[in-house]
């Protein structure tokens, strides 16, 4: 569930590029080095304050994308009532602006000088308020009509150009919050508990806020009371477009206090000089790099299908249990199961990776949802039924944005081995990974919005043509099995199984111990 982690992969390469050991004829290491080296371990170890205080820095990331994943859609179709086809432009031009700046950000970050307060801080420090103020701002229903979808595409790209320049750093961070590989990792795993739980704070806050109101009556009105029902009906609108701007200050509160929590609870480690083995490759190098290595390409052409499946899942659900499902008064504690679920599996999906292998585990997480797929537009309503789907639906998507974090290390470690003499480039391969989804997902959400229009949507109608209701069964099941089927297909001609992945593992862990015993053996002499 964790979003966007290819942009830090590739600007922490780029700020701590790999260099030759060098080469000695040293064997031992001798004791008062090893203390020493002990000693300089211990200095840089963290505490659990800082540990904490690293990893709340996660937290705005999570929360604003799982509500913009969830929210957004229906928000731009219902409140704001705009056309769908000026929906879909929306959301397709801010998810590849989105991927567009990921790579971008990276570049700048990596090419910025140390300062007072650090090398990553100011970016993290600066961008928290423009971010705070254009999130917002997508929340607010201007008052004209001519140009309210510039007023949304602006606020949209701009809020997703701050977040990235927020998250960006943040996540080059972990490589400079400490020299020690162990405390970094237990670093992470904070950090990665912090973001499990701002997806589901994030679905929490805004469904149950906004779900609290509904500009649609929910008793039948007696027809010589038209104006009354109309009255009633703009008031509760006015009263939807409030709740959705007090969830954003909610939210917005949040952002500011992660931030502050971040800046003055982790400090930031100068970088040492160092030479780099390699001029960094250019945009068209990197990509050739990357094209060549059947491995990978093969991995990212499976989840790229997969994700989208659960990407068109999750853009179109509320909407689908809305108007298909008719539980308007339950969308957003639907969401919230959803998302519940998906956070207390993840433990149990890394464990059923590491018992019965990867593939294995990609196979039936995945595959789990599909039974699912088919039983919620197959019977009749009913909420208890549709509860329980969402229950079943979170243990996937838990499966689906897990296994590819863990999967695609194991691509580039093949890769390393299969390319020796290439040092220092291995983000590229995370930095692509994060664009081709980004930008896939936004015009599989444009799309999907756009058949809305299609099929006869009428913004800020309670009640739907019949077709519109047809339109979401199908972007909720029948296209996600397809495309699930397709990236499963894709991903059997993976060929790095459970023998390969841990020769290589193991070739390298023996290479990197090499390295890191004469570097320092080195740097002593």
């Amino acid at each position: 569930m964790a979003r966007g982690e290819g942009a830090e992969q590739y600007t922490a390469t780029l700020l701590t590029a790999t260099v030759k050991p060098m080469k000695t004829e040293i064997k031992a290491i001798k004791p008062n080095e090893q203390r020493s080296f002990t000693e300089k371990q211990r200095k840089n170890g963290l505490s659990v304050w800082n540990k904490l205080c690293y990893a709340f820095g996660g937290a705005p990331y999570q929360i604003t994308g799982s509500t913009l994943g969830f929210f957004l859609q229906i928000y731009l179709l219902d409140v704001a009532q705009l056309d769908p086809f000026y929906a879909s432009i929306i959301l397709f031009v801010g998810r590849a602006w989105d991927a567009i700046t990921d790579p971008t950000v990276g570049f700048l970050v990596s090419r910025s000088r140390w300062t007072s307060i650090g090398r990553m801080m100011p970016w993290i420090l600066f961008s928290t308020p423009f971010a705070v103020l254009t999130y917002f701002l997508i929340w607010y229903v201007p008052s004209f009509e001519e140009g309210k979808v510039i007023w949304y595409l602006v606020f949209y790209c701009l809020f997703q150009s701050m977040q990235t320049c927020f998250h960006v750093p943040y996540s080059a961070l972990t490589m400079f919050i400490s020299s020690d590989q162990k405390e970094r990792d237990s670093a992470t795993a904070y950090r990665m508990m912090v973001e499990v739980l701002g997806t589901v704070l994030g679905t929490a806050i805004q469904g149950q806020i906004v779900g609290g109101v509904s500009s649609c009556p929910t008793e039948p009105k007696d027809s010589n009371s038209t104006n009354t029902t109309m009255n009633t009906t703009i008031v509760s609108l006015e009263d939807t477009k409030q709740a959705y701007l007090l969830a954003s200050g909610v939210i917005c509160i949040i952002y500011i206090f992660c931030a502050t929590v971040l800046f003055f609870g982790v400090k930031e480690q100068k970088e040492s000089d160092r030479k780099t083995s390699a001029p960094p490759l250019s945009f068209r190098q990197g990509l050739w790099v990357i094209v060549s290595h059947g491995p990978y390409v093969k991995l990212v052409i499976g989840f790229l299908f997969t994700s989208l499946a659960f990407m068109l899942l999750e853009g179109n659900f509320a909407l689908f249990i809305t108007h298909a499902l008719g539980h308007r008064n339950d969308f957003q504690n639907i969401l919230l199961v959803i998302m519940l679920s998906g956070t207390l599996t993840i433990p149990w999906w890394q464990w059923f990776l590491t018992r019965f292998g990867k593939k294995t585990a990609t196979y039936c997480g995945i595959l789990w949802a599909v039974p699912f797929m088919i039983l919620i537009v197959s019977i009749q309503s009913h909420l208890i039924i549709s509860y329980l789907v969402s229950v079943a639906a979170g243990v996937s998507v838990a499966a689906a944005f897990l296994l590819p974090w863990s999967m695609l290390p194991d691509a580039v470690d093949d890769f390393k081995v299969q390319n020796p003499d290439i040092h220092g480039h291995e983000a590229l391969f995370y930095s692509f990974y994060v664009f081709f989804i980004k930008f896939a997902s936004g015009l599989s959400l444009g799309i999907s919005t756009l058949s809305l229009k299609f099929a006869g949507y009428v913004t800020g109608e309670c009640s739907q043509p019949e077709a519109v209701s047809s339109t979401l069964k199908v972007l909720v099941s029948p296209v996600p099995i397809i495309l699930i089927i397709i990236g499963l297909l894709v991903i059997k001609t993976y060929p790095i199984d459970e023998e390969r992945r841990q020769g290589n593992r193991k070739l390298l862990q023996d290479l990197l111990d090499s390295e890191s015993e004469t570097s320092e053996l080195g740097s002593s002499v």
